[in-house]
């Protein structure tokens, strides 16, 4: 076996890539910018040495080859030391697709929104069906323990991801996978630093359309009317439809309105109810194009409803850190409009009139550039009380979205300061929201201790 070496290890996905990796048998080493939990803590219990920074003397001389992340480009000092020195080199979109994928039955889950959730619930449901599944989950799934294993079925289910795939192949990752199934769970502008416009996205998504075989299948969200122009572009594949409607191929219908009751109907049949502890109509349908995933490679979906409730959930999505004098803290992994909205409505409905203060740091490519400005406020109609994250070197006009936003809102320019913010604002019976795609300075925790120290 041999030794590889993975720049931007840290991320979600190159973090699963080096987990499958070091299972094949590969030395695995690799470093990154900013190294933060739950992706370090997966790394290191695996064993592999992790490097702070984009250093050339960071990539052993030895290694044989080097997987590159698409967050890094030219001129980037390992970058450099990679191509100066003549070393193989791949992507970690082709690493997969040439090393896990073949004689695989491929499942992949695309979509602007619920990718890691939808992924994970298909994983769970074959799991529970006793596939034994692989996967390649973009996010640290607590009811496996790991973002990703190779699994010993037939089955390997893999988030598949609409951002390019390195700075040498600016194809959409998901355009390498060549999945028997795809389930395509929304689509949306997003990823303002790479596609131009909505209509560039939607040509990546039917590059996706084109690879899947005509005896597979396509599970696509039938209230999408952009995923709708896509398949308009052409489809040569049997699709199965998911939503709320009746005359849908997979019908959902709410029993409780924060969706953690729900009915799943199949070609009008009902099969069955489920009761989880996961919220909002958005997950409501993530789990039903989970089952019409499972259903597509052979499982029976009855069989499985019940393990729903089993599902403990990903981390970062709505994740509870702590309760604390009727206080409830959650940190959520939320990168754009509709998913902040999405979120903030399960929760309301869940909490009804109880008060819901968010900590928002706006750090994804499209927020930093302005692409979701005019829709941000709106998203956070349901907050009651709004700390924007506002680092100095943030080109982001955080005064006209405040003056926007429904309920009380205010920017602060460093993660100290909405810790104070926060922590002096708040009162028993609150739920604090942290939204962030990224480490956001492990502020939950650290507020979360604060309230504890003050309590005791």
């Amino acid at each position: 076996m041999s030794t590889i070496h993975i720049l931007g290890i840290a991320g979600t996905f190159m973090g699963g890539v080096a987990a499958l990796a070091r299972e094949l048998g590969h030395t695995v080493q690799g470093s990154d910018q900013a190294v933060y939990p739950p992706m370090s803590t997966q790394l290191e219990q695996l064993g592999i040495v992790l490097r702070q920074g984009y250093l050339a003397g960071n990539i052993d001389s030895g290694c044989d080859s080097v997987v590159i992340g698409n967050a890094l480009s030219r001129g980037n000092p390992a970058v450099e030391h990679v191509l100066d020195q003549g070393m193989d080199y791949t992507s970690g979109a082709q690493w997969l697709a040439q090393h896990v994928l073949p004689g695989r039955t491929t499942i992949a889950v695309a979509g602007t929104h619920g990718k890691t959730t939808t992924t994970s619930l298909v994983a769970w449901l074959l799991e529970q069906a006793g596939q034994e599944p692989g996967f390649l989950i973009g996010g640290v799934v607590p009811d496996f323990g790991v973002s990703a294993r190779l699994g010993n079925g037939k089955a390997f289910v893999v988030e598949a991801d609409e951002y390019d795939t390195a700075f040498f192949d600016k194809r959409s990752k998901f355009v390498h996978y060549r999945p028997q199934v795809a389930i395509l769970n929304n689509l949306e502008y997003d990823h303002a630093d790479i596609f131009p416009d909505l209509a560039a996205i939607e040509r990546q998504f039917h590059h996706l359309v084109r690879t899947v075989p005509g005896k597979g299948r396509l599970i696509v969200n039938a209230a999408d009317a952009n995923l709708a122009r896509v398949l308009a572009m052409g489809c040569w594949t049997p699709v199965d439809t998911f939503g709320f409607e009746a005359r849908l191929t997979w019908q959902a219908r709410l029993e409780q309105a924060d969706g953690s009751v729900f009915s799943v109907l199949h070609n009008g049949v009902e099969l069955g109810q489920v009761r989880w502890s996961l919220l909002g109509n958005h997950n409501v349908l993530n789990a039903l194009a989970a089952l019409a995933a499972v259903h597509a490679v052979g499982v029976d979906p009855a069989s499985v409803l019940d393990s729903l409730a089993g599902f403990g959930g990903i981390k970062r999505r709505l994740e509870v850190v702590g309760q604390v004098g009727g206080i409830t803290l959650y940190d959520d992994f939320a990168h754009h409009p509709t998913a902040i909205a999405t979120t903030l409505a399960g929760l309301r409905a869940r909490v009804g009139q109880a008060r819901i203060v968010v900590a928002m740091e706006p750090r994804s490519n499209s927020m930093r550039l302005g692409a979701h400005a005019q829709a941000l406020a709106p998203s956070l109609a349901l907050a009651d009380a709004v700390v924007f994250l506002h680092r100095p070197e943030l080109a982001w006009d955080a005064a006209a979205v405040i003056a926007n936003v429904r309920g009380q809102a205010v920017a602060v320019p460093d993660s100290d300061a909405l810790i104070a913010a926060l922590a002096s604002q708040l009162a028993a019976g609150d739920h604090v929201v942290f939204m962030s795609n990224g480490g956001f300075d492990n502020a939950p925790r650290r507020l979360l201790a604060q309230l504890q120290a003050a309590q005791a």
